[in-house]
């Protein structure tokens, strides 16, 4: 990358690349600040706004806490800006196991962003709610940051895909899920997900406006 764009980059973003996909739309590459960054567009992918929110939701579980974790299940893998926080900075040393849909994205993690570098770390090409119906492992923590350029699938409200969420989280084990509230709809289905999730005896925090327009919902299985 020519020294030209890392320098205007400070300043603004600049486009490097651009792919279609099936899914997203049109991903793209862009360098910020000299840090490459996968967005849609109407939103962040990984790398940019993203990787803070998540790490703040890792911060308010705990770092040392996720240290001593052993597995843990990365829904909408993006290009891995979760993965790289868990390994470089938490020090994380377990399994991980990253899932997505989209084939265009997986392609960009592995190559563009090194995740085929990353030890003990196992990519699948696959929907969600589908893993989720077919795993039989158990996780310490799961991260749930599943989204089609701005929109979050219907599926991950439903009661029958929150159930078997919590069969795949171990006893004292949590959920990280990573929504987006732009309307009192969106509102409502949140607080309809923490009742339901309360319902169920899980013990449940919620951390409105990260970034602005992310809210963070995190559940821990305390039985």
């Amino acid at each position: 990358m020519n020294f030209f764009k890392k320098v205007i980059s400070y300043f603004m973003p600049v486009a490097i690349k651009r792919e279609s996909s099936d899914y997203s739309g049109v991903l793209e590459l862009n360098l910020y600040r000299n840090q490459l960054m996968l967005d849609t567009a109407n939103t962040n992918y990984s790398y940019g706004s993203l990787q803070k929110i998540l790490r703040k939701g890792l911060k308010y579980i705990g770092f040392e806490k996720i240290k001593k974790f052993n597995t843990i299940l990365v829904l909408g893998l993006g290009g891995g800006s979760v993965v790289k926080t868990l390994r470089e900075e938490i020090e994380f040393k377990g399994k991980i196991v990253g899932v997505d849909i989209d084939q265009k994205v997986i392609d960009l993690a592995s190559t563009v962003f090194e995740m085929n570098k990353i030890q003990k770390l196992a990519i699948f090409k696959y929907d969600a709610f589908e893993y989720i119906l077919q795993t039989k492992s158990t996780y310490d923590l799961i991260i749930v940051d599943i989204f089609l350029d701005s929109q979050m699938p219907n599926f991950l409200y439903e009661n029958h895909f929150i159930d078997e969420l919590i069969k795949r989280v171990n006893k004292g084990g949590f959920v990280l899920f990573n929504t987006m509230i732009l309307s009192f709809a969106h509102e409502k289905r949140n607080l309809q997900y923490i009742a339901y999730a309360e319902k169920k005896g899980l013990s449940v925090r919620r951390y409105p406006r990260v970034e602005q327009h992310n809210e963070l919902i995190i559940l821990k299985k305390i039985s």
